[in-house]
């Protein structure tokens, strides 16, 4: 397994392995982010689960949903981990990519500089107020900011750093999370929105995490990064995709049994302490799962689009429940009594 560190779609697109697999492998190519979020595919890639499944997998490690999206469009990728809500939105574009599995659920932070807590402040959104907050347009953490904001009955700006209102707080979009949070290295950042694990880089640095989204009742649930696929090849070759699956299932309940082996496999992967991978990936404010979780989605889609996040359009075409399903019965028919792939399957009825 290979893990390659590329910052900008242009490079990754030129140099991307185009090695044939392994002999009698079939070759599978998984783009990520620099989340904790993604475990399945590092703690599959690190146990042999890809292999398991006659599967020879390279990881990619790029730096927005965007550029993810156009290596599933150049066929540079099989598989990527996209945002649920720039899945959605891409779709709503009229971009050919489909939800077939989960990844994580909730995991975003909202971070402020420890200076705007010093007299004992609340910890609410209000504390934005007057203030400029960095965020990643197109992001989960950003539509769940502009909803808490629009929930505060507070108002926003954008872009607009030299003449922040005292009454509005005013969002400075960049265009992937690490620039968002080395933002903070600005004076006049005071704050940004985070996917796992940047609130505990962020507490690390000196910085306060005023809250996670799933303490908020709104965002109970709220789906993350989703398994996503250029529809074209997944219907090209749906049993690549089952294999995929399979091994991403059985890296989940890995995940379930063995707590200090999986913090060692993402710490492969994503470069923090492993006290703190530890906390992101066990600390309850997240649960990474493979199911494609399709109520949730739908639900988030619906409100993405009544908040006038995107336009609405028909997600049912692109949204694939099968190949779990199938892969996930294929693992039961072997372990027929294994508690956790009942405990999916009971979810996963309930659930889709």
């Amino acid at each position: 397994m290979k893990n390659f560190l590329l910052t900008a779609a242009a490079i990754f697109l030129a140099v991307i392995s185009t090695a044939p697999a392994a002999d009698g492998a079939q070759k599978l190519r998984i783009g990520h982010l620099n989340s904790t979020a993604h475990l399945l595919a590092f703690v599959a890639a690190e146990e042999g689960f890809f292999a398991e499944e006659g599967l020879d997998a390279e990881l990619f490690l790029l730096a927005s949903a965007n550029d993810l999206a156009s290596g599933l469009e150049s066929n540079k990728l099989d598989i990527a981990f996209i945002g649920s809500v720039p899945a959605v939105t891409f779709q709503s574009k009229k971009r050919d990519l489909t939800i077939f599995g989960g990844a994580m659920t909730n995991g975003h932070g909202y971070v402020i500089k420890a200076e705007f807590l010093k007299g004992g402040e609340k910890r609410d959104i209000a504390l934005f107020k007057g203030r400029n907050v960095a965020s990643v347009k197109n992001s989960v953490q950003d539509y769940e900011l502009l909803v808490l904001i629009a929930q505060a009955g507070l108002e926003f700006t954008v872009n607009e750093p030299d003449k922040v209102a005292p009454d509005k707080v005013n969002i400075v979009y960049f265009d992937s999370q690490r620039d968002a949070f080395n933002a903070l290295q600005n004076k006049q950042i005071a704050g940004v929105s985070v996917y796992s694990p940047y609130a505990s880089i962020a507490k690390n640095a000196g910085h306060e995490v005023i809250y996670y989204c799933n303490e908020e009742a709104v965002f109970a649930d709220q789906p993350c990064c989703r398994q996503v696929a250029f529809t074209p090849a997944l219907k090209k070759n749906p049993a690549l995709y089952e294999a995929a699956e399979r091994a991403f299932i059985k890296a989940y309940k890995f995940s379930q049994e063995n707590h200090a082996k999986t913090v060692a496999d993402v710490k492969k992967y994503i470069d923090i302490a492993a006290k703190d991978i530890d906390y992101e990936v066990y600390g309850g404010h997240s649960t990474s799962s493979p199911d494609p979780d399709k109520k949730a989605t739908l639900a988030l889609k619906e409100g993405v689009v009544k908040f006038g996040y995107t336009t609405d359009y028909d997600i049912e075409p692109l949204y694939n429940t099968t190949i779990y399903e199938k892969a996930l019965t294929a693992l039961l028919a072997k372990n027929p009594d294994d508690k956790i792939y009942l405990a999916l399957k009971k979810h996963f009825d309930e659930k889709e």
